[in-house]
């Protein structure tokens, strides 16, 4: 057994850890903090994963383009001094498991020479760190799609790319005797049916295309400017390509009927992508029959993938109701899952300041719609939506609500952040930490002793230790009159945040080479029955600090 195969295809049931056993796991695995704007164990733990996935070779390639930024191909060659061949094959799975974007761009040539079109290549790491999430996604479902829909997206989660005859041919070869009894007629439309219902709610999508072409600068911004008279150019270029690459909106989740094929396919579209079992470790030695299949097929089918950006927003959803429902009530809980489910087919992107405007009684019957809010009055429900810092309006009709979840999200990663430092530094220290988190301003060294209840020389002590940490910024200012120096404290929030961020990456890093050695150990006849028990509060444990990590990354 792969660490793979418990982290494709399978979810846990074991319960999460509390915030504080989640505060003291974290603490516990790191030995140091080092601390880089880049998040330095960020970029481990997706290597990690790239290499737990698909061996040595491609995570080698992957984490030259993680520390490196956007290579060419001649680049990738010679920063990892791997053949032509093997990144080649490598980049071609990186992109088909949706790792990898590439992107077309013109360069000036040399001395006399003409321009030429060179083709760079761009690590995904937030789409590399979602492969550990896959159980997490497929839990995520709703219950009205059934398990041939949940098949569907574990085939996209582990294949990475696939076109729709493609998923056929899986889904005939997993189900030969449902095929036998009712007809190949009934199953594929069945399966049509059921693939339609995952575009229409977002949870698939169509791939972004290859090789976008981005054009210079200059020309884009002369192209523009009849749209806008001032172009964008603090846009980076991975920006650029992502934009070009995406497709149309009306075209990203569009199902066409003649590209479903139900009559003779050729050979290479029969093949079925591969052979695998979900969750089965993909070794090198495999990696070469599914890079030609899936440049194959990229010109000649539309290929498709798991959504991973509904299913973020959802946590996300999720994440917001479970933080209301712990600080004001589950009243309020049950309010913002309403208006989460009203809004959810005019929400735009993941990270929305604001909910979309709705009608307080089309909060209320949404509300109604749940079992647990049919004993909400409409007076609760209005009660609830101030809770939720929500404005009444100055006139009682159509009375619209727009609930801040900024503002959410910034009060659960300050708890997240508050627990941390009264683990690591005291009471007196959280108090202190507090004060200035909430203020978000400069205060006097006097002031937040008398604010916080600490004597001044034991808060002075607490301050210097936390500026040393860098989680406070300070300001010194002398007073002439008196010739004395007055000491400024600001909390540093973003190096605060980052670092914390930082540290949970390198918490899920420990925790995975952890959970790798106990299989490894498993293998023991006499130790597996303790193993499975550890192993479980292990996978539990990383369940829940991803939470985190996307509390504070995708959120």
């Amino acid at each position: 057994m792969t660490i793979n195969d418990k982290t494709t295809g399978i979810t846990t049931s074991s319960p999460p850890p509390n915030a504080l056993q989640l505060t003291l796991l974290i603490h516990c695995l790191i030995c140091s903090t080092d601390m880089a704007s880049s998040s330095p164990h960020g970029i481990k733990l997706a290597v990690h994963l790239l290499s737990a996935y698909f061996g040595d070779i491609v995570s080698k390639v992957g984490e030259c383009l993680l520390n490196k930024g956007t290579l060419s191909l001649a680049q990738v060659i010679r920063f990892t001094e791997l053949t032509k061949q093997k990144v080649t094959n490598s980049l071609l799975v990186l992109i088909q498991h949706n790792c990898v974007q590439a992107f077309a761009i013109q360069q000036p040539g040399g001395f006399g020479e003409p321009p030429k079109i060179v083709t760079q290549y761009m690590a995904l790491h937030n789409n590399i760190i979602h492969h550990m999430r896959f159980p997490k996604f497929l839990s995520m479902l709703p219950s009205d799609f059934d398990e041939d829909c949940k098949k569907i997206i574990e085939g996209l989660l582990q294949h990475g790319r696939l076109s729709l005859n493609q998923v056929r041919d899986r889904h005939k070869g997993k189900h030969k005797a449902l095929v036998t009894s009712e007809g190949n007629g009934n199953a594929t439309n069945m399966l049509h049916e059921n693939f339609n219902r995952l575009a229409q709610a977002r949870f698939i999508e169509r791939c972004p295309a290859h090789e976008p072409f981005l054009e210079r600068p200059e020309e884009g911004a002369k192209k523009r400017v009849a749209k806008s008279k001032l172009a964008d150019v603090t846009q980076t270029l991975e920006a650029r390509a992502l934009a070009a690459a995406a497709p149309m909106e009306s075209q990203r989740f569009l199902v066409e009927a003649d590209t479903w094929s139900n009559g003779a396919l050729d050979d290479d579209s029969k093949k079925s992508p591969t052979k695998e079992v979900v969750g089965e470790k993909r070794k090198q030695d495999s990696l070469e029959p599914e890079t030609e299949t899936w440049a194959t097929n990229k010109n000649k089918e539309v290929l498709w993938r798991v959504n991973f950006e509904e299913f973020v927003l959802r946590l996300r959803h999720k994440s917001c109701v479970s933080h209301v429902t712990t600080r004001v009530d589950s009243a309020a809980g049950i309010v913002l899952s309403a208006i989460f489910a009203a809004s959810r087919k005019d929400e735009t992107k993941v990270k929305a300041e604001n909910t979309v405007p709705l009608l307080l009684q089309t909060i209320f019957d949404e509300a109604m719609n749940s079992e647990e809010g049919r004993s909400l009055t409409i007076e609760r429900v209005r009660a609830s939506l101030v809770q939720l810092g929500c404005e009444l309006p100055t006139i009682g009709i159509d009375e619209t609500y727009s609930v801040d979840l900024k503002k959410i999200i910034d009060q659960a990663q300050a708890q997240e952040v508050e627990s941390i430092v009264l683990k690591k530094y005291g009471r007196e220290a959280y108090r202190i930490f507090r004060l200035l988190s909430e203020r978000e301003r400069f205060f006097e060294t006097d002031k937040i002793s008398a604010t916080t209840f600490v004597e001044k020389k034991d808060a002075l002590k607490i301050l210097f230790q936390l500026w040393k940490d860098d989680l406070l910024h300070m300001e010194r200012i002398g007073n002439e009159s008196q010739k004395t120096e007055i000491l400024l404290w600001k909390l540093n929030k973003r190096s605060v945040w980052e670092q914390v961020l930082d540290d949970m990456y390198h918490a899920a890093l420990n925790l995975k080479l952890r959970i790798l050695y106990e299989f490894e150990q498993a293998k023991d006849p006499e130790k597996q029955a303790m193993l499975v028990k550890k192993w479980k509060v292990l996978e539990a444990s990383l369940m829940i600090l991803d939470d985190a990590i996307m509390l504070f990354h995708d959120f």
